[in-house]
This record gives structure tokens, C-alpha cells and sequence, in this order.
């Protein structure tokens, strides 16, 4: 196994507090493995330009990759009216993808509010042509279509807000004493708001901790607990407190890990929208990903970016509906499982769950069988999972042999399934 504040592409300060690993309000999110990642904000209006010219880097960085002044990009909010957005069908096409949960941008680094909110007119229903509350909207078609809704919030970072960190062209960095009033004052008070008024909150996704103090993060913690109690806190919250690790953007460990952890994946190069990026990874690729985070012990946050008209782009679609089609032939082999007992095998993954582990093959072996190390539990049957078809297999004190057919029946990943005649069938298993 490999400790998640020691891996590569991981900070110690986003990894999952000790007394997490055994709490059953984890269940769900250890169940689910798969979710939607939405970013989505006035930086979707500009479609990764500024004053006609293209800005490199993630889109919803604009404003701070174009030293953007905040009085001008409050402009963008006159006529962001993004008709287009549409909750029934966004959570409907995230159900058919198999995500169990989606986070959405409540408040990103620009400081814009994507819902409505007291504390300030800086919000989509009282500062756009919209006025309306996109994640009321999503919350009452969360609750329908049996999907956990989660809030993405930037507690650190705030462009707008002259307490909140980031913007260091329009105003001097706050010091600390009105950084922590912008804390207290500001961010508790909108994490109250999306805590009490959307209903049952799955998780709360901080981001970029930076100077916040291991009091600061501790405060915002107990503030989640005490109005939700189910309600979890991501691993960016930082200070090492999150009730799950956060793995760096875009990466996934390359071995099993002792704790609970996400990892956040684009389709293309950006998370918020750009009309210009057309890098799609294929559908093979993301698939990959999703078996890569199951077998290791993590989730899976995939992401999509609405247009400023509050579109998912087409190729995000087509994607999202393709893996989907992987996951009703072998949904069961990602659900609810936990990491398998083959691990460290080039092209092979594994998952288990009641008393059946469930072997990935990435690649398709040469020849016409696949030997495996030890499997501890003893196997009764195989079977492919796409159809069923019985296989032969071997077991003895070297491994297990499983004969299979010419060709991979499945081209993206096909799953064997091995039921065992024990419990608990996975090594991985917590």
C-alpha cells in the first residue's frame, strides 16, 4: 500500500484525518467511486478570451491570467443569461454515465456566486439577466433522479472580495486579520446558506487551502459537521483535516492507498469552458481512469464545463454517455466495490465485493490465458461480466490460470469475474 501524503502528485495538507478511515458516514462516497465534476461561471461568458484575443491556461483562471480588473469583470455579469442550462438533463445525463454524485462551483476563485445568497448582490440571481438560482434548480433534480449533490466552494481564494486571497492586481494582499474576518464573516456564512438551504449536502469540495491555519480549517470543518453531520469535507480544506484525501488535479497514484481519496479528471485541457480547446482524451482513456481509481481505493471526479450559454459541450456528452455504456455492462465491478487482491499486474486491475473479484484487463493477453499471483480466497467459477460466459480456470499455490477467448469481448476493458468461496475475498478490502 502507499501512503497518500507520501505519493507523488499529493500534498500532506489535503490527505484524510486518521479518525476518518473507519467512519461509516464514508460509506456512500466509498460505494459511489464515480462522480460529476461542474465547473461552471462567468469565466464560461468569455470562453477562455479576453478583449478578442485568447488567454493560455485553464479558462476559469482568466480573470487571473489576464489581470482582469475586477470592476470590468463584474461587467460579464450584465449579460451572462444562460438559458440553455438545463438541470433535469444535466443530472440525467450524469446518472446515465454512472456517477452517483455531482459537485458543482458554488463559488470559484473569480468570487462569483452561482447561487443566491444574502451576503452580497455578486451572485447569478441578483447581478444577471437569468435571476435564477441554478442550484436550487439542481438540488430538487438531485433529489428526484437519486443523485448526491455536492458544492464546490474556494474558501481561500477570492478575487473579488478584498479579504480573500489571489488578487494581487487590483488591492495589496489582505493581511491576517482581514483575511480571517473574510473567513468568518463571509465564507462561514455562505457555507451555512448552501448547507441549509439546498437540502441533504453529500460533501463540501474546499480548494486551494494556502495560508489557511489549522484553526481556520478546523473552524469551517466543525461549522459543515454541526449543520450536516453526513455532510463530508474534502481533503482540501487542508492542515490535514478532510474527511477524504485530494488527490493533485489530474493525477491518479499508481498503487493501492491506505485511505480514502478523489482524484479530479478534464475531458480536455481546461475545467471552466474554452471555445479553443479541442484536446478530447478518448473515451478508452477515461475508462482506464475510472477502473485505475476504483482498484487503488479512490473516486473518480470527472468533469464537465457548460458554455456561458449553460450548454455541456457536445464532445463532453458524447463521452459521458459512451463510459456509461461501459458501466451497464460492468457497473457492478465499480459500485460499491473495494480494491482487489491483484494489484501491481501490468494491464490488470481488480475490485471486490461480496466475496467476487472482479479482474480489469486493460490490454488483451497474448495467447489464450491469463495467469495471476496468489488469490488467497478459493475461486468456484469465472465468468466473463459482459454475458456471462462460463471460463476455465486453474487454481493452485502458484496463482490462478483462466483460459479465455481470441479476442477481448469488451475493446475499451473487459471484466472476468471470479466468485470465491470466502467472505472476503479482497486483500484490499476496508
Amino acid at each position: 500500500m502507499t501512503d497518500l501524503a507520501t505519493t507523488p502528485g499529493f500534498k500532506a495538507e489535503a490527505v484524510q484525518r486518521q479518525s476518518a478511515r473507519a467512519d461509516r458516514r464514508l460509506d456512500w462516497f466509498r460505494d459511489a467511486r464515480f462522480g460529476m465534476f461542474v465547473h461552471w461561471g462567468l469565466y464560461a461568458e468569455l470562453a477562455g478570451q479576453w478583449r478578442g484575443e485568447p488567454v493560455a491556461g485553464i479558462g476559469e483562471w482568466i480573470m487571473q491570467r489576464a489581470r482582469i480588473p475586477d470592476t470590468e469583470y463584474q461587467q460579464i455579469a450584465e449579460t451572462f443569461n444562460p438559458t440553455d442550462f438545463d438541470a433535469a438533463a444535466w443530472v440525467a445525463l450524469a446518472k446515465a454515465a454512472g456517477q452517483r454524485y455531482l459537485t458543482i462551483t458554488a463559488k470559484h476563485h473569480d468570487g462569483f456566486c452561482m447561487f443566491d445568497t444574502r451576503t452580497t448582490d455578486y451572485n447569478i440571481v441578483a447581478a444577471t439577466p437569468f435571476g435564477r438560482d441554478p442550484l436550487q434548480e439542481l438540488a430538487e433534480e438531485c433529489a428526484a433522479q437519486g443523485i448526491r449533490l455536492c458544492f464546490y466552494y474556494s474558501q481561500t481564494q477570492d478575487w473579488h472580495h478584498p479579504g480573500g486571497d489571489g488578487n494581487d492586481w487590483d488591492h495589496p494582499t489582505p493581511d491576517d486579520a482581514a483575511f480571517d474576518a473574510y473567513l468568518q464573516d463571509y465564507v462561514a456564512a455562505q457555507v451555512r446558506e448552501l448547507l441549509t438551504n439546498y437540502g441533504p449536502v453529500g460533501l463540501i469540495w474546499f480548494d486551494t487551502p494556502r495560508r489557511i491555519s489549522v484553526e481556520q480549517s478546523r473552524q469551517l470543518v466543525d461549522l459543515v459537521h454541526e449543520i450536516q453531520p453526513d455532510c463530508l469535507v474534502n481533503g482540501r480544506i487542508g492542515n490535514g483535516l478532510g474527511d477524504y484525501g485530494s488527490a493533485e488535479d489530474q493525477t491518479i497514484p499508481g498503487a493501492l492507498v491506505e485511505m480514502d481519496w478523489e482524484s479530479c479528471m478534464t475531458m480536455n485541457d481546461t475545467w471552466g469552458y474554452k471555445s479553443d480547446d479541442d484536446t478530447w482524451k478518448p473515451t478508452r482513456m477515461l475508462i482506464h481512469q475510472l477502473i485505475d481509481s476504483a482498484s487503488r481505493g479512490g473516486n473518480y471526479l470527472l468533469n464537465v464545463g457548460p458554455t456561458g450559454s449553460g450548454a455541456i459541450p457536445g464532445p463532453s456528452i458524447a463521452r459521458l454517455r459512451e463510459v456509461g455504456a461501459w458501466m451497464d455492462r460492468n457497473g457492478e465491478a465499480i459500485h460499491d466495490t473495494r480494491p482487489g487482491p491483484i494489484q501491481d499486474v501490468a494491464d490488470v486491475r481488480s475490485t471486490v465485493r461480496s466475496g467476487v473479484i472482479y479482474l480489469h484487463l486493460l490490454a488483451w493477453p497474448d495467447g489464450h490465458s491469463l495467469s495471476l499471483p496468489v488469490v488467497e480466497a478459493p475461486v468456484t467459477s469465472a465468468r466473463l461480466l459482459v454475458d456471462g460466459t462460463p471460463l476455465a480456470f486453474r487454481q493452485d499455490g502458484v496463482g490462478v490460470t483462466i483460459s479465455l477467448p481470441d479476442a477481448a469481448p469488451d475493446p475499451d476493458a473487459t471484466v472476468i469475474a471470479l466468485t470465491c468461496d470466502a467472505a472476503g475475498a479482497g486483500a484490499g478490502s476496508r
